[in-house]
């Protein structure tokens, strides 16, 4: 048996050619298989009542930044990874300098001194107030402000007005700002695995798309 091969055309030339509709589609199904993994992400944690804010640090880069490669790659990722990590693995959170981790009330806001994340000493600088410790056995201590009112904002703050005789402020009260408690269990409230593993599984058929598009 006498086989005869005949080549039309140039054959390195269309090599190259498949090898550069192969980078595109490689590139063009990576960065579409990290978006849509960026997308699910942030679905989860906004589904979760985590709230948007934490929903849009996830992040999603591709690798290379310009250009097409066979190699390229998806990069999604959390600009607050430690809070999306304590969230999906539902961990146990001690205090780091003391005996109890103070858990802000409804009263207390959010923030501290200017934009700062609230702690005890930047909530008595932001409000000029002193916080006063209640231990109570067998149950969460407090830290309240004495001299106080709820505004209309629904934020506790300093109580205005003449005292009297026996040293009382006419209308304040106690409000309590932080509750105290030794440690806290965030319950697991995420499955980040479980839409990266459904995104590695789409990549070969994102691939084979964008070629198809191609």
């Amino acid at each position: 048996m006498k086989l005869d091969v005949e080549i039309h055309g140039d054959l390195s030339a269309a090599f190259e050619a498949e090898i550069v509709a192969a980078e595109k589609a490689v590139t063009a199904g990576v960065a579409r298989t990290g978006e849509a993994l960026k997308a699910a992400w942030r679905a989860q944690v906004t589904g979760a009542g985590l709230g948007r804010r934490l929903a849009n640090a996830i992040r999603a880069n591709r690798y290379p930044k310009s250009g097409e490669s066979i190699s390229a790659a998806s990069l999604v990722w959390s600009r607050a990874a430690e809070i999306t990590d304590a969230f999906d693995r539902g961990v146990l959170i001690r205090s780091k300098h003391g005996l109890w981790l103070a858990i802000p009330t409804a009263e207390a806001g959010t923030r501290g001194l200017g934009r700062a994340r609230i702690t005890r000493l930047g909530w008595e600088r932001r409000t000029g107030m002193r916080l006063r410790f209640v231990f109570r056995r067998g149950r969460p201590s407090l830290l309240v402000a004495d001299d106080a009112r709820v505004n209309a904002r629904g934020l506790a703050a300093a109580k205005r007005g003449r005292r009297r005789r026996d040293g009382m402020l006419t209308g304040a009260a106690t409000v309590v700002i932080f509750v105290l408690v030794p440690q806290v269990r965030l319950r697991k409230r995420l499955d980040l695995d479980r839409d990266a593993a459904a995104a590695a599984a789409a990549l070969p058929g994102a691939i084979v798309a964008a070629w198809d598009d191609g």
